[in-house]
């Protein structure tokens, strides 16, 4: 364990921005078309997150479009983008990873998307990615669950001594509690509180919206944090904004991941993730304590119940419970054969020795 936190003070000094230079393939006019397709998808209705992840895999494409000096869209044929998929399964990371099947289908799903309105405004005149196959996105587990005693170290990383400490707390607490993700943590406002025990969580993943209670503890201290500490973060622009920042801003999502694995790193936790994990954790625990997995989909906000399932091929203590106590290969004997002896066996074979009798029957 690397020890708790030191002290930290409101409003730190701010790191000076610097400018950044604009990027090469910005001037390409194909630029022209992502802008217009954007615009489109906020007319829609879609939200700011979903044109956000649009805007981040189209740049990518154009930038790799740049790259071939590919500057007309009625260019831009099936083998061509066909090769793109090619370069995002051969791409390596800094660290020499690969992307993720995952990654690969959020690069690639905006370009089905972005030629289909292409298509559709007479742009081009057929749509190139329409016969684009995704990669199979697989059935992953999650890689890690923290366990009950792991969860309550890291909330006692907390200094609940400092009001930065009680509102970390109260936001562990809440994630843990609720299971909400870190985008619905950071967009919660104080109205989305009701003091009875629920959240009101707005535009989740989406665009639905859902009521999530929260337990007597984390109600606990988010009435700390509401009373006490918020009123010193509250600025003009803080809005209705229910967790701030020490300059009085919504948290952004990487802002709240890394002050999350920064109380993992202190509780001496080393698996991947942040805010995640306390999501898997809540899912996982109650459904181990006998929660019915529809209900745990309401809680998580799954608009899919395979997405919930998940968490029941997680949760092994139930089922090693079980086969502990049903299985005949174990060490115990039956209660009620304490001679050790079938009454039933002639030859007087012992029951429950086949653990013991494993190795024999192996080497033969």
């Amino acid at each position: 364990m690397q020890g708790r936190q030191p002290k930290r003070y409101f409003k730190k000094r701010r790191a000076p921005h610097t400018e950044t230079a604009p990027q090469p393939w910005a001037g390409n006019p194909l630029m022209g078309y992502v802008r217009a397709f954007l615009e489109w998808s906020e007319v829609h209705g879609f939200r700011p997150q979903g044109v956000h992840l649009r805007d981040k895999a189209l740049q990518r494409f154009v930038a790799w479009c740049d790259e071939r000096a590919i500057t007309r869209l009625p260019d831009i044929t099936l083998p061509i983008l066909e090769r793109y998929q090619q370069h995002l399964f051969h791409y390596r990371q800094k660290n020499g990873k690969p992307l993720s099947f995952t990654t690969q289908q959020l690069m690639l799903v905006p370009l089905k998307a972005f030629f289909k309105w292409a298509a559709r405004e007479r742009h081009i005149l057929g749509n190139p990615a329409s016969e684009i196959l995704l990669p199979k996105k697989p059935a992953s587990l999650p890689r890690y669950v923290l366990s009950i005693a792991q969860v309550e170290s890291v909330l006692n990383e907390t200094d609940i001594s400092h009001p930065g400490g009680v509102r970390d707390r109260a936001m562990l607490e809440v994630l843990y509690s609720t299971g909400v993700r870190r985008t619905e943590l950071a967009g919660l406002g104080v109205t989305d509180w009701n003091r009875g025990g629920t959240l009101t969580v707005r535009q989740g993943k989406g665009g639905r919206d859902r009521v999530v209670p929260v337990g007597a503890r984390a109600e606990a201290w988010l009435t700390r944090y509401v009373d006490d500490v918020r009123p010193e973060l509250v600025t003009p622009a803080s809005g209705d904004t229910l967790f701030l920042t020490d300059y009085g801003e919504a948290f952004n999502k990487n802002r709240l991941g890394d002050l999350v694995r920064r109380y993992l790193d202190w509780a001496g936790i080393t698996a991947p993730g942040s805010c995640h994990l306390f999501r898997h954790a809540c899912a996982t625990h109650m459904l181990e304590n006998g929660a019915d997995v529809r209900y745990i989909q309401v809680l998580l906000g799954h608009a899919d119940i395979t997405s919930t399932e998940i968490y029941t091929k997680v949760s092994i203590t139930k089922l090693r419970e079980i086969h502990a106590a049903t299985h005949p290969a174990r060490l115990e004997r039956a209660k009620g054969n304490q001679n050790g002896r079938d009454q039933n066996s002639e030859d007087g074979t012992e029951v429950g020795s086949v653990a013991a009798d494993a190795p024999t029957a192996a080497r033969r």
